[in-house]
Parts: structure tokens; C-alpha cells; sequence
């Protein structure tokens, strides 16, 4: 499948807001969002009013990014969203929470949603005691991941956790770091979410 294979930092930049490509990194003063908080080009510094398609635009492409989305799969989770009983807006959020790469970095297993999504590709991660390695596979209420592999494996993901152990862990999760488990506790909430989103743009942008 087709991966953007640049500079994700300039994605950053694109966005004017971190949405954290490089782990730890982000939270440093090395950080190029806080060294450089505007759009990246020649024209970067420029004061350009976005119009309410540019708005709707940029929210679109910023969750896209945040949770490593190509276009076609993006539009068939909000087909879905639009499809459901409920608030469209608030469903595509909650579909996006529960990809298992998605939780992966959420616990903080993995420190980028990139390196998430390699931890299921390499066959680490059981759902249920069943080996999953397809990153967009949907939780559900109840299941168990457990992360198994080689010593290596286990130690590198044992320091993920040690280097994340600041970051906010969701609610909806019970981590138990000691056996490298999760339980998917309940379904993800909006308030659930912590970061910047806006998808009453995205709802507006699809809905034309």
C-alpha cells in the first residue's frame, strides 16, 4: 500500500501543530514545530486567510495524518460514520480510536503511531490470543492484546513504555504494563480524545 515516504516533520509544520511522527523527539526543544511554527516553502511565513473549503481541508488531511490514513480508507470510514445511528462526526473518531495500531501507540507501547503500526506488522500483538497483524483491525469491547515475541522484542517495547511513561494513557484502556497486556474496557468516547480535532469540518467537507 501506498505510504507517504518524506519528511513527517514537514507534515507537522503543515498543520502548525505537533502530531507527534517522532515519539519522544516531539517533546524536545529539537522538536521543528517549536523551532519553526509555520507552514514549510518559500512562502511559509506569508499570512494567508484560509477560506471555510481551506478549514474544512486542513482538518480533513491533519486527522488523516494523526492516524497514518490514506484518502480511500479515510472516506470509507466516514461513509461508515454517516451510515451509523449517532453523531457522524463523533463515530469517525471513535472508528479511527479503535485501530489496533491506534492503540498500540495510545498505550504507549509503541511512541509514534508508524512504529504502532510495525509492531503488528512484525506479528507481536494477539488479540484475544489470536495473532493479529493487520494495524486497522477494529477492538471491541473486551478484547485482550497481549504483546509476545523474542527477548529483543520484549525489551524494545519494555523501553517504549519506560520512555512513554508520561504521556496520558485513555481511559477506555487498562494497561498492565508487567504482562504487556490490554483490555479494551469500553468504547472510546469524544472527551476520551484529547487531541485538537475538529470534525464537524470534516462532516461539513464530505457532506457537499
Amino acid at each position: 500500500m501506498a505510504r507517504y515516504r518524506g519528511s513527517v516533520c514537514r507534515l507537522c509544520r503543515r498543520e502548525k501543530e505537533k502530531l507527534f511522527f517522532k515519539g519522544t523527539k516531539c517533546d524536545t526543544e529539537k522538536c521543528p514545530v517549536a523551532r519553526r511554527a509555520y507552514v514549510p516553502g518559500e512562502h511559509g511565513q506569508s499570512r494567508i486567510k484560509l477560506t471555510n473549503y481551506g478549514l474544512q481541508l486542513r482538518e480533513k488531511q491533519k486527522v488523516k495524518r494523526m492516524y497514518g490514513v490514506l484518502e480511500k480508507q479515510f472516506r470509507r470510514y466516514f461513509h461508515l460514520a454517516s451510515k451509523a445511528k449517532g453523531v457522524t462526526g463523533k463515530i469517525l473518531l471513535q472508528i479511527l480510536e479503535r485501530r489496533l495500531d491506534n492503540v498500540i501507540f495510545r498505550s504507549g507501547f509503541g511512541l509514534s503511531h508508524a512504529q504502532a503500526r510495525q509492531i503488528v506488522r512484525h506479528n507481536f500483538v494477539y488479540v484475544n490470543s489470536r495473532r493479529v497483524n493487520i494495524p486497522s483491525y477494529s477492538v471491541k469491547a473486551g478484547d485482550v492484546i497481549n504483546i509476545k515475541g523474542k527477548e529483543e522484542a520484549v525489551k524494545f517495547i519494555k523501553d517504549n513504555l519506560e520512555l512513554s511513561k508520561d504521556r496520558t494513557k485513555p481511559a477506555w484502556l487498562q494497561i498492565n504494563f508487567d504482562k504487556l497486556e490490554i483490555k479494551i474496557m469500553r468504547l472510546p468516547e469524544r472527551e476520551d480524545i484529547q487531541q485538537p480535532i475538529r470534525e464537524q469540518f470534516i462532516v461539513e467537507l464530505y457532506s457537499k
